[in-house]
């Protein structure tokens, strides 16, 4: 049953600038989709350049970057999984 198990875990994707770029892209692209979605963006604790950010507070941008991680993550797995990585 153990050899079972090993067998079934698909092989991770080593980093590369390749996933940096995609991951980067993807936060990014979180971060866009916050801007136009968060009802009150910039309330909360300011960011220390909050113009960067779109003036986004410090909760909206962790929130909007916890998403793009968890965008990136499957973004890389399925480009991987097709050989496109």
């Amino acid at each position: 049953m153990h050899t079972f198990l090993l067998a079934a875990v698909p092989t991770t994707l080593e980093w590369s600038p390749k996933v940096a770029v995609v991951m980067v892209l993807c936060n990014v692209l979180a971060i866009a989709i916050g801007k136009f979605t968060i009802q009150n963006p910039s309330t909360g604790p300011a960011m220390p350049s909050p113009e960067m950010f779109g003036g986004m507070s410090l909760g909206a941008v962790l929130g909007t970057t916890s998403f793009g991680h968890v965008l990136g993550a499957g973004v890389i797995l399925g480009l991987a999984s097709m050989g496109a990585l």
